[in-house]
């Protein structure tokens, strides 16, 4: 391939594809790959980088964060291959970097210490100029000599030689890409007002009698440079703090890990050439990089990220781990079970990097009016400095420097996505993961929340709620047998009896297991094999019992001489279900329950919960339609599901979150998703919401204000260059520090 960067070729091997890209299921050989994006300064460069890489045959589309700084592409391998869109990227001045690649973040490690030196040089130099140039501004007329002002001119053309050649270079460079390419970013209007700067001041230092000669202007000109330079440095570093999250999962994956051979050694291999059936070894402080099994060794795992349990867990023989995880105290065997894509890890990450890039509505109107922005703000400084030219050339330059300067649209553009990223981040550190950013501003304004039953209010266990004897039986006596028959089965019922009768001194022998029917075995206190007592525990038809009737769930128990006791089991509430409804309830928020299980099952968890408006008995069309229903007379809704038959209603509700571990059809319709089951995280994050939107109006309010004070104050030559530079980088730097205060650390959705 002529022209592609060899290093890059090595993308090319499809081995390596699963490292950054997915194919998609619906159209094989389409591929959609994710990206961090390296030189992007603005919304107009986020537009630059979508127009390069669309501009690459094979690729289907491609969508740019400018907040984030990260691109999704799709592209098809018939066509093109990794290599050739991201050489485009880079012959554009822009470099795609793998997320969690060492040698990527080593580069970022590289441009930032650059970056440094750049606002290093330009400060020192600024000092200096500002002190040669203190005598101009303070001494009366006389005081100085013109062979002396004329010195301390060289001097300050001097020092500001490096400032122009070295700290702006990364303003020229993108400035002539952009004129190379006819586009235009923000880069263009800067890098003309420090050409322009440096060229009045040039012009009055080498001819002090021409028509430039009043004054010079090096001090504004390191000034406004120093303060872009520090902006610029101080916004990467708050963005990095912001949309953290992501990199902080992704890079939990370790790079390679140790793989049992076939000989029974272990050898160290690249976490992306495991396969499901190898065996590995994972060292206690490693991450686990695939889901699996531990077959042998014992240890503490931390899920707290991925699934918002905030205690490390134990993890024994047989107990399963997850991809992502931490291994904390011991070294385990593991047998892979799942890889790459299929895991829950990989699955988590997928959700991440879609919120990353997901555009809010007014981020989007934003980026559709940075360039013509942009061209108006051109436009604006030449018509400025056309107009005072007739008085003063040089004021008049400098007017139309301060234009081109201090109408920076980074506020604007940042501000919706900076605060929505904050909030993302810092509720994926707490167990709760965004799909889509713009739903921060649906929930912020619901007024009603919708919750599924089975699944959500309660999770998949049961609880023993009665026991109903024989007479002459007593509880403890009764209870203990059945346990000791519900200890030899794994039915959801069976454990809940099992856990209820934990104490029991009974042991059973002979334990057969009808499947659907129930259990039938002997059961005999210790020591006393003599005293067996034959029992049968399961359904009325199997324990030759008459049923009892009520909705509740029975399970009988019977012995020689017939029905012996019946237990009622209820489903388990969520252990903060009846907190957090409460507490949503308190803030004025109408809370529901729609369930597909039978009305009176339902009103008995509704009652549980503290709520009194339920709806049992409902399809998937019944909870569509009410929830239609409640839309049209004005009510905004939040639906709260996990299972197969809440996707419709996930779907239509103005925000929708996924619970526990839903099925892949209710997280692809959720906007919210909580892999933890912890319903708290609902409560959290509708407040959050609301403090996100509250941030993002603080920021467009300032955004605008920004704008309509500065621009006429330069207009009208009342704002030097080196106050509009300052400007500039002080309404950027709001913005994402206002911005960052959402991102302060949550108590876990999953913490006790």
């Amino acid at each position: 391939m002529l022209g592609v960067d060899p290093a890059l070729q090595l993308l090319d091997d499809p081995v390596e594809w699963s490292a950054f890209s997915s194919e998609l299921a619906a159209t094989p050989g389409t591929w959609e790959s994710s990206v961090a994006i390296e030189g992007m300064h603005c919304a107009a460069c986020a537009l630059s980088v979508e127009d390069v890489l669309k501009a690459v045959p094979g690729v289907l589309g491609a969508e740019v964060s400018a907040a984030s700084h990260r691109a999704r592409i799709r592209w098809q391998d018939a066509q093109t291959r990794p290599s050739e869109w991201m050489t485009a990227l880079q012959r554009a001045g822009y470099r795609a970097l793998l997320v969690g690649d060492m040698q990527a973040a080593n580069r970022r490690q590289a441009e930032s210490r650059r970056a440094l030196w750049r606002w290093l040089v330009a400060g020192l130099c600024m000092m200096q100029v500002m002190m040669y140039s203190t005598p101009a501004y303070v001494a009366e007329p006389g005081d100085i000599t013109p062979d002396m002002l004329s010195l301390l001119r060289w001097a300050s053309w001097v020092l500001s030689l490096p400032v122009l050649l070295f700290s702006s270079g990364p303003f020229f460079q993108q400035a002539w890409r952009d004129l190379k390419r006819r586009q235009i970013s923000m880069d263009l209007p800067v890098a003309l007002g420090i050409l322009i700067t440096f060229a009045v001041s040039t012009a009055g230092t080498f001819e002090p009698n021409g028509s430039f000669g009043q004054e010079v202007y090096f001090d504004s000109l390191t000034m406004f440079v120093f303060f872009l330079l520090t902006g610029r440095w101080l916004e990467l570093r708050l963005r990095d703090r912001t949309a953290g999250a992501l990199d902080a999962l992704v890079n939990r994956l370790p790079d390679s890990v140790e793989r049992r051979a076939a000989d029974g050694r272990f050898e160290r291999v690249a976490v992306r050439r495991l396969q499901a059936g190898d065996f590995i070894r994972v060292q206690a402080g490693e991450a686990f990089p695939a889901d699996g099994l531990v077959m042998e060794g014992e240890t503490l795992a931390d899920e707290a990220l991925l699934t918002g349990e905030s205690h490390p867990l134990p993890r024994g023989p047989g107990a399963a781990v997850v991809a992502g995880s931490h291994n904390l105290s011991a070294p385990v065997l593991v047998q892979v079970m799942k890889v790459g894509a299929q895991t829950r890890f990989a699955q988590i990450v997928a959700l991440m990097e879609s919120a990353a890039l997901d555009k809010p509505q007014l981020a989007k109107l934003a980026d559709r009016i940075a360039r013509p922005f942009l061209l108006a703000v051109l436009l604006a400084a030449g018509a400025a400095g056309a107009y005072w030219w007739p008085q003063d050339p040089g004021h008049a330059l400098m007017v139309a420097v301060a234009v081109l300067v201090v109408t920076c649209p980074c506020a604007l553009s940042l501000a919706t996505p900076a605060a929505m990223l904050a909030s993302a981040g810092a509720l994926a550190r707490s167990g709760v993961l965004v799909r889509r950013l713009q739903a921060f501003e649906a929930l912020a304004e619901v007024d009603s929340f919708v919750f599924d039953k089975t699944g959500t209010l309660t999770r998949d266990a049961f609880v023993l709620s009665d026991v109903r004897l024989r007479a002459g039986q007593t509880r403890e006596r009764v209870l203990g047998m059945a346990a000791a028959l519900a200890q030899q089965s794994l039915h959801p019922v069976s454990r809940a009896l099992a856990a209820a009768g934990r104490v029991t001194a009974w042991q059973a022998t002979q334990v057969k297991e009808v499947m659907g029917q129930g259990l039938s075995g002997e059961v005999h206190q210790p020591g006393d094999v003599t005293a067996l007592h034959a029992l049968r525990l399961g359904s009325p038809v199997f324990c030759q019992v008459k049923p009892e009737e009520g909705d509740e769930l029975l399970v009988y128990l019977a012995d020689a001489q017939g029905w012996l006791a019946t237990f009622a089991f209820q489903e388990d509430l969520r252990p903060d279900t009846r907190e957090t409804l409460q507490a949503l309830q308190a803030a004025g928020l109408e809370v529901q329950v729609l369930s597909g299980d039978t009305p009176r099952a339902a009103a008995r968890v509704a009652a549980q919960a503290g709520i009194a408006q339920v709806r049992g008995g409902c399809s998937p069309d019944d909870k569509l339609a009410y929830l239609q229903a409640a839309q049209q007379r004005g009510c905004k809704v939040a639906m709260v599901g996990d299972g197969l038959n809440d996707g419709p209603v996930l779907a239509g509700a103005h925000v929708s979150f996924a619970i526990g571990q839903a099925v892949p059809l209710a997280r692809d319709r959720a906007d919210f998703v909580l892999p933890g089951g912890q319903l708290a995280g609902v409560l959290q994050t509708w407040r959050l919401a609301r403090r996100t939107m509250r941030v993002v109006r603080q920021n467009l309010l300032w955004a605008a204000l920004y704008n309509a004070v500065c621009i006429p104050l330069a207009v009208v030559g009342w704002l030097p260059a080196w106050a509009a530079g300052i400007g500039m980088a002080a309404s950027s730097l709001l913005v994402v520090v206002n911005a960052l205060r959402l991102a302060a650390r949550l108590p876990m959705a999953g913490g006790r």
